[in-house]
């Protein structure tokens, strides 16, 4: 075993909150020599009984990894802590994984500025909970040098049996995770007003899993068949067309009409009628539903 772990990359974990402490006990777990770094040291206390090395400083933590993984607040933190002239001398030869949510520009930022002074840098998003880090469907998207990402496979491997290299470009893999958000988001905002709705209306919400279990997999075959046509420039309908923007317009209607008169919050559902609103007046209500990815631009 000392063997083994001495023939394994050092890693330091910059930030051990939820997130950074699965990350961190992951990588100990699979035998890693581990550093950590956390702003309230208090939360290094479980991983340090689990054989994390507890650096006293942002500084010490950095020349301690030959990878560096970061996963804090935002890239603004990141910044903070590690964009000085410092680290910047302390980084070269390193490999820096920020796993830290942002823009795509601020990735790419980043990767500037970490290329300039020496180091490797993949920039990642993690489309999992804690609880998911290190097991088999652990999922994380990585862009930057592919180079990078198989020469530490093994590393990546202990953080999930899913992480992936999407691109070399470093903004890609927060743009995906930014597009996948707005998907999982559009699911969990609907759910809320399917609940509103219930509620208002005196129904059960164990009836409303019920019947969600019975539709889903008509929801997730509309999304599917929604990328592959729009993937497809498909905007017309055909025999194979699922929904038309006309039955979606006059059951949204409904669902507005419901909401008014129970009082219940509407923004978000005026927000999809204005764009179904723009795509009828270009003359689109009986085409398909995936014409209105046209109209997300604003003022299209």
């Amino acid at each position: 075993m000392d063997m083994e772990r001495k023939m394994k990359s050092s890693i330091t974990v910059i930030g051990t909150g939820r997130m950074g402490s699965a990350l961190a006990s992951s990588l100990i777990q699979a035998g890693h020599t581990t550093t950590i770094w956390n702003r309230t040291r208090q939360k290094t206390d479980s991983l340090a009984k689990l054989g994390a090395i507890v650096a006293p400083s942002v500084e010490a933590a950095v020349m301690a990894g030959e990878i560096v993984i970061v996963n804090v607040s935002d890239y603004d933190a990141t910044k903070a802590l590690l964009h000085s002239d410092a680290i910047g001398s302390a980084i070269r030869g390193k490999l820096i994984v920020e796993l830290t949510s942002g823009t795509p520009t601020g990735a790419r930022e980043a990767a500037e500025w970490y290329t300039k002074h020496g180091a490797s840098y993949l920039d990642g998003a993690i489309m999992a909970t804690p609880d998911y880090i290190g097991t088999d469907a652990g999922t994380i998207l990585l862009a930057g040098p592919r180079a990078a990402f198989d020469s530490h496979s093994d590393v990546f491997r202990a953080l999930g049996g899913n992480v992936q290299h999407i691109s070399e470009e470093p903004g890609r893999a927060n743009a995906l995770d930014s597009a996948l958000l707005a998907l999982m988001w559009g699911a969990l905002f609907g759910t809320l007003h399917a609940i509103a709705v219930c509620q208002s209306e005196e129904i059960e919400l164990d009836e409303l899993a019920r019947q969600w279990s019975a539709t889903a997999p008509v929801i997730d075959g509309l999304v599917t068949d929604l990328i592959k046509r729009t993937s497809a420039g498909r905007f017309a309908s055909d025999s194979e067309s699922l929904s038309s923007i006309s039955a979606h317009h006059g059951s949204m209607h409904h669902l507005m009409e419901l909401m008014q008169s129970r009082k219940i919050d509407r923004s978000v559902v005026d927000g999809y009628d204005a764009i179904v609103k723009r795509a009828i007046a270009a003359g689109h209500l009986h085409d398909d539903f995936a014409a209105l990815s046209q109209f997300l631009a604003v003022g299209k």
